[in-house]
């Protein structure tokens, strides 16, 4: 997957400069501004935007639970954004509506202290499966990918300042949740229950997280030069990555990501 994003990126940038450079003989102005009337006349008043960023973020709980007593390390990894979006002004005021569709990763990688962290895993000690309050390290890998809707109302501030605010949909398509604990021992069933020293243990979720999701995105984007533009947006997932009725993990962990990135404007 990750291989598909960075081939339609790269044919992205090729028609994007194909399509700035040109080689018919007409002037390249000419040329960018009749296929910029085709396109907007065929929309009916609806502006394209082709774009691209890279997604930052992670899934996480609020507010911080008290078994989680400090993050070690966090690797936000390689997540990309592939976005097209429509927009069109509404009577010609500074108000608009921007409809759009992106394929987009949202991963991380992290590693935490935790004290009484309810756990379910297979002990790689041969004790089998392992099921109680797990005070220890906890490395945890989150890699999903996702098919979003954003459905933004737009302001358009000046010719070169936009902002935008709205709902969005998504859907995962493929995604994973597994990790390892490991130095620690875990008490059976509760934090009072029989304790266990443990020198690792393994979980894999992958099968239990939620397919829809929806939150709310903000952002805006800068008008650089005349058909591009650098923007930047903040989704914030108002449900969980599991379902309500998921014990395994017994908060809910929502996906918060920054996206930075450019759109080239038709």
């Amino acid at each position: 997957m990750r291989k598909l994003f960075i081939f339609a990126i790269a044919a992205f940038m090729s028609l994007s400069a194909v399509a700035q450079t040109g080689s018919a003989p007409v002037p390249a102005e000419t040329a960018k501004d009749t296929d910029n009337n085709l396109i907007k006349a065929a929309l009916k008043g609806w502006h394209l935007h082709l774009g691209a960023g890279f997604n930052i973020g992670g899934a996480a709980p609020l507010p911080l639970p008290r078994e989680i007593r400090s993050i070690e390390s966090y690797n936000p990894m390689l997540n990309i954004a592939l976005e097209g979006d429509v927009h069109k002004k509404i009577n010609r005021s500074s108000w608009g509506v921007m409809l759009g569709l992106r394929l987009e990763t949202k991963a991380m990688k992290t590693d935490a202290v935790v004290k009484n962290y309810h756990m379910e895993a297979v002990s790689a000690d041969g004790a089998g499966k392992i099921n109680g309050a797990w005070t220890g390290h906890v490395r945890t890998k989150v890699d999903n990918t996702y098919l979003t809707f954003p459905m933004l109302a737009t302001y358009t501030i000046s010719d070169r300042w936009q902002v935008q605010a709205g709902p969005y949909l998504s859907w995962m398509m493929n995604g994973s949740f597994s990790g390892e604990a490991y130095d620690g021992y875990i008490r059976d069933i509760d934090p009072t229950g029989e304790k266990a020293e443990v020198s690792s243990a393994t979980y894999d979720f992958s099968k239990d997280l939620r397919h829809f999701h929806w939150g709310l995105q903000l952002g805006g984007e800068f008008k650089a030069y005349r058909h591009l533009a650098v923007t930047a947006n903040l989704q914030w997932g108002l449900n969980g990555i599991f379902p309500s009725d998921f014990e395994s993990v017994t908060f809910s962990l929502y996906p918060i990501y920054a996206t930075v990135g450019f759109s080239y404007l038709f």
